[in-house]
């Protein structure tokens, strides 16, 4: 059984996705995106995984790939096309090559069109592809600007892309109307562009009269791309992918940052301790952290203010779940250090930490 995952940047319409070989774990992430390299980070430790590969589908101009950074937090290799043009990279991938990832692989096939280093992945068992903007659901990339060729990509898809088995998942690198995967035997019957029995001629005709205005990020995205996504010097301190330096905090899949119990109990006099349960529960069975403040999570937002936002702030309930929405909710109230207190209550006594107001 594979290990998949189908992740989502809603600023770009981008699918990232992620495979994984369950016996050794060692995984491989297609089209990851810079500004969620920290949500991809949170999953593959959480799914214990070993990030071998970050691979790139084509030189993207709608957003920068997180491959650089990935590499940067998870020591994965970087591989593009041969023909991409991209500097920096660990592989450079040329049709027919193997990707492998623990017992599995994928294998690139070139489909140039949307841009002349375009590429195709389809797994090993062939019951899966990743099209990049080559095929898309029920369309396709275009193919008027980074060497795009409206006749190569006719070829790519009918020659190559056509030619896997029709039960073949076809997997998009965007999607801007919410779906998530198609087939092979579906696009050749309902692709109003590439369908079977559309010629090519109707095809580059069709494409060369699209009139779309150039993507919003393309001056930026490009050249970043072009090195891997590596900033240049002036961004490399980016404060939007630094790390939390106040204490030992986790990042987690869910998009909270979490704190463990010992370093809590060691540092507690450092930091405010927001407990978000109910009265009762407060000064009930479990007691609570010496110093913690009583602000019930219906009540929170109103009593925020009374909080100092340049201290950190740690949120406790009884399991950790209440405690999450209120991080969340701090964070949005403009508390730039706030984490929540991983297990809650629940796991600061199974640990036999000190409480106060146990009844």
């Amino acid at each position: 059984m594979l290990i998949f995952r189908q992740l989502f940047d809603p600023q770009s319409s981008t699918y990232t996705y992620l495979l994984a070989d369950p016996r050794s774990r060692d995984a491989v992430l297609i089209d990851p995106v810079f500004e969620q390299a920290r949500r991809e980070v949170a999953l593959i430790e959480e799914l214990g995984l070993d990030l071998k590969l970050t691979i790139e589908t084509h030189i993207h101009a709608d957003h920068v790939t997180g491959a650089w950074l990935l590499r940067r937090r998870l020591g994965s290799r970087i591989a593009v096309s041969a023909r991409s043009g991209a500097a920096g990279a660990d592989i450079y991938f040329n049709d027919g090559d193997r990707l492998d990832f623990g017992n599995r692989h994928l294998t690139a096939i070139a489909t140039p069109g949307h841009t002349s280093g375009c590429s195709t992945f389809v797994l090993d068992d062939s019951s899966m592809a990743f099209t990049g903007d080559c095929v898309l659901i029920r369309g396709c990339g275009r193919t008027d600007f980074q060497q795009g060729d409206p006749s190569a990509m006719y070829r790519s898809v009918h020659d190559r892309i056509f030619r896997l088995p029709d039960e073949c998942l076809l997997y998009p690198a965007h999607d801007y109307k919410g779906s998530t995967v198609t087939s092979v035997a579906e696009e050749k019957l309902f692709n109003p562009r590439l369908g079977e029995d559309i010629g090519e001629g109707d095809f580059t005709g069709y494409m060369r009269n699209l009139g779309l205005p150039h993507p919003n990020k393309i001056d930026i995205a490009v050249p970043a791309n072009l090195r891997c996504g590596e900033p240049e010097a002036a961004a490399a301190a980016d404060p939007s992918v630094a790390e939390p330096d106040w204490a030992p905090l986790t990042y987690t899949y869910a998009g909270l940052w979490e704190l463990q119990p010992e370093w809590l109990e060691e540092h507690h006099a450092q930091v405010q301790i927001v407990d978000v349960r109910e009265p009762s529960e407060f000064n009930g069975i479990l007691g609570h952290v010496e110093g913690a403040v009583l602000m019930p999570l219906g009540e929170l937002k109103l009593r925020a203010p009374a909080l100092d936002k340049a201290r950190p702030v740690v949120t406790v309930c009884r399991s950790g779940a209440r405690s999450a929405q209120a991080a969340v909710m701090l964070d949005k109230e403009g508390f730039g250090k706030v984490a929540n207190l991983a297990g809650g209550m629940l796991r600061w006594r199974s640990q036999r930490l000190p409480v106060e107001g146990m009844e």
